[in-house]
């Protein structure tokens, strides 16, 4: 229906592109909404902008879908969530991982009980870093810049385990986050972490986040310990399974995603026309990612800090 797009200019370049017509052109998102009048609103800006995009939408009673993370900030989650309330819009948040089936493979055995009692989830997500993969320039620019994008490496890849982690642990907030940041590569990224290591404490369990721009291939894996077996996410679709007593693990294929489960704009629409409720503690939820937000500026302070930082935080 539209496009809202400040810069005219990239518009031009991607519309050259993909043979877009100039009929789709806003140069701002309330102009888009005022002329086009869409159903729904999905957001690929940076990070910052999150904030004011939701509160517009929720003005005008629009539903949202954005990219992760939610935002640059706790307190600009909790603004969102109350523009949300008062405009009675879904706001979602969209995240790769949400559409593996290993994911949801690896969370029903935990469910089912097949893996014991949960003590333990690592998470490690990256890739060798977005000047090394060779990410649009445009999209460099905020992804790199502190304000835009709340960090670096702990904001852009620190949100998938966030999020995981919140949904598996039944949208329990950690008792605390401990974080150190690294530039290992200032030349690259001087304004902005690119290595990050964070530990979430929960009464009986932990939850280790390993997000980097240094690893030597993109990776998003998960690993779920519990007190009988672990298990760990090989790709979109399978999972390796190590049971007590062995040392060896059984890799296994998972069942596909069933649609509209399967992919964020299916997702969304369906939600969108009411064929479907998102649930408070899916992955993609407000108030999960609301918590996500808490967990990533937590681990911001600790980071700056050098201490363990309790949660709530105030």
């Amino acid at each position: 229906m539209g496009i809202a797009e400040p810069s005219r200019e990239l518009f031009d370049k991607y519309s050259r592109k993909y043979d877009l017509s100039d009929k789709l052109y806003f140069s701002s998102l309330e102009q888009m909404l005022s002329v086009a009048r869409p159903d729904a609103v999905v957001l690929y800006t940076n990070t910052f902008d999150h904030r004011h995009a939701v509160e517009i939408c929720a003005k005008n009673h629009i539903p949202v879908m954005m990219e992760k993370p939610l935002a640059v900030s706790y307190a600009d989650a909790l603004a969102m969530s109350s523009a949300a309330a008062a405009g009675h819009i879904h706001v979602l948040v969209n995240y790769e991982t949400t559409w593996y089936a290993s994911n949801k493979a690896a969370y029903d055995l935990l469910r089912q009980g097949d893996l014991g009692v949960l003590k333990k989830l690592v998470f490690r997500d990256g890739h060798q870093g977005p000047r090394e993969i060779g990410v649009q320039p445009e999209f460099f620019d905020w992804l790199t810049n502190p304000k835009l994008d709340g960090a670096g490496a702990l904001y852009d890849f620190g949100c998938y385990g966030a999020d995981l982690a919140t949904w598996i642990m039944n949208g329990q907030a950690p008792s605390s986050v401990t974080a150190v940041t690294l530039q290992i590569k200032p030349d690259i990224y001087p304004r902005v972490d690119d290595e990050a290591d964070v530990v979430l404490t929960y009464p009986k369990a932990v939850a280790i986040l390993q997000p980097s721009w240094n690893w030597s291939y993109s990776i998003k894996d998960m690993e779920v310990y519990g007190t009988n077996a672990s298990t760990k996410t090989m790709l979109r679709d399978k999972l390796l399974i190590t049971r007590e007593g062995h040392t060896d693990g059984q890799l296994t294929s998972t069942q596909p995603l069933q649609s509209p489960y399967d992919d964020s704009l299916h997702y969304f629409a369906a939600i969108v026309r009411g064929e479907i409720s998102d649930p408070e503690s899916s992955l993609s939820s407000l108030k999960t990612n609301v918590i996500v937000s808490e967990i990533l500026d937590a681990a911001r302070q600790s980071s700056q800090s050098g201490r363990t930082v309790v949660l709530p935080l105030k």
